[in-house]
C-alpha cells in the first residue's frame, strides 16, 4: 500500500479576526484629537503616546474627542490622570463624550483629580 499524499490543511474560512484598535485623528479647528476604537494592552502605546503629544503642546486647553471609544482600560485611565497631572496650572484636557465607564474610574480612583473636564455635549 502506498502512503497517503500529504495535503495542506484547509484555509480557515475568512481572515483572521483583527486585534483591538485605537486609531488617533487630529481635530480641525481647534488643538486635540480623535480616538476611535478601545484603549487596552494592545493599544496603549498609540494612547499614552497621544497623550505624551497633548502635553507637550503647551495649549491651555486641549480636546479629546471620545465618542467613538468603546472601551478604556484601568491603565488606560491611569495614563490619562498622568497626563492631566503633569499639564501644569490652569491647563486641562477636555473630554468629550468619553465611554461612561471612563468618568466613573477616574472619579473613583483619582477623586480631585484637577486637569480633566469631561463634557457630555
Amino acid at each position: 500500500m502506498r502512503p497517503e499524499p500529504v495535503r495542506p490543511l484547509p484555509a480557515a474560512a475568512g481572515p483572521a479576526p483583527a486585534g483591538p484598535r485605537l486609531d488617533v485623528y487630529p481635530l480641525t479647528g481647534r488643538k486635540g484629537f480623535r480616538a476611535a476604537g478601545e484603549v487596552s494592552l494592545p493599544t496603549r502605546g498609540i494612547w499614552e503616546r497621544a497623550l505624551g503629544r497633548a502635553v507637550r503642546e503647551g495649549e491651555d486647553v486641549y480636546h479629546l474627542e471620545l465618542s467613538a471609544l468603546t472601551f478604556v482600560d484601568v491603565a488606560g485611565a491611569d495614563a490619562l490622570a498622568g497626563a492631566a497631572r503633569s499639564l501644569g496650572t490652569g491647563r486641562r484636557l477636555v473630554l468629550y463624550r468619553p465611554p461612561d465607564s471612563l468618568p466613573r474610574i477616574l472619579g473613583l480612583l483619582w477623586p480631585g483629580l484637577t486637569g480633566i473636564e469631561v463634557s457630555t455635549s
